[in-house]
């Protein structure tokens, strides 16, 4: 795939996403957007930023959550998927954080990912959400950058390398926004699918 072709293609499929607001996005505090990543995985934007607004509400500050009993913050993020597992790991999270980093996020992948329930792609896409050089591979990158031809890997770790090869730097941080975009405003997959064949035909 050449690099001005995959650009074109991109900046193309950017404008069949409609506006809407993500789980990553306008949190005031760098632990709500982490926490709130966390929280969306398998679960849809809009039930996990009603979620997180109740969440935030009631644990005001991160050293509130850190100290937080479990059935408090199970009973809140009830709402979306596995929350049983993810309460025990937005604690821990949260308590990490506080005690090893000052209550502040990092901003290093590898440290991103020691912290409990924070994989590769929770922290790139924190780290896109901080103007960072990154790119969250989740099913909608995914599916749409081997559609398109841009990653041939069933890795998504590779097919992070294989999109970071591919586009300048200065696009990594918006990939996962606007497929993500894409992917929530056509759900049927005929649909998206044709979108992306016609897209799939600039050159």
């Amino acid at each position: 795939m050449e690099k001005e072709r995959a650009i074109k293609q991109f900046l193309e499929i950017r404008k069949y996403g409609k506006k809407m607001r993500l789980a990553a996005e306008q949190w005031d505090k760098d632990w709500k957007t982490l926490i709130a990543v966390m929280l969306s995985a398998r679960t849809r934007d809009e039930v996990t930023i009603k979620v997180c607004e109740n969440l935030f509400n009631k644990f005001k500050k991160i050293e509130d959550l850190a100290n937080a009993k479990f059935e408090e913050v199970s009973k809140i993020i009830k709402p979306v998927n596995f929350y049983k597992n993810k309460t025990k790991n937005v604690i821990a999270c949260a308590k990490e954080i506080v005690k090893n980093y000052n209550g502040k996020v990092s901003r290093d992948l590898k440290l991103l990912i020691r912290l409990p329930g924070v994989g590769r792609k929770t922290a790139n896409v924190f780290l896109a959400e901080y103007d960072e050089d990154a790119i969250g591979v989740d099913t909608h990158v995914f599916y749409c950058s081997r559609k398109l031809g841009w990653a041939k890997s069933k890795n998504p770790h590779k097919v992070e390398e294989e999109l970071k090869k591919l586009f300048p730097k200065k696009y990594w941080g918006k990939i996962n926004l606007y497929l993500v975009r894409f992917g929530k405003t056509f759900t049927s997959k005929k649909e998206k699918d044709a979108v992306l064949e016609k897209i799939s035909k600039i050159k």
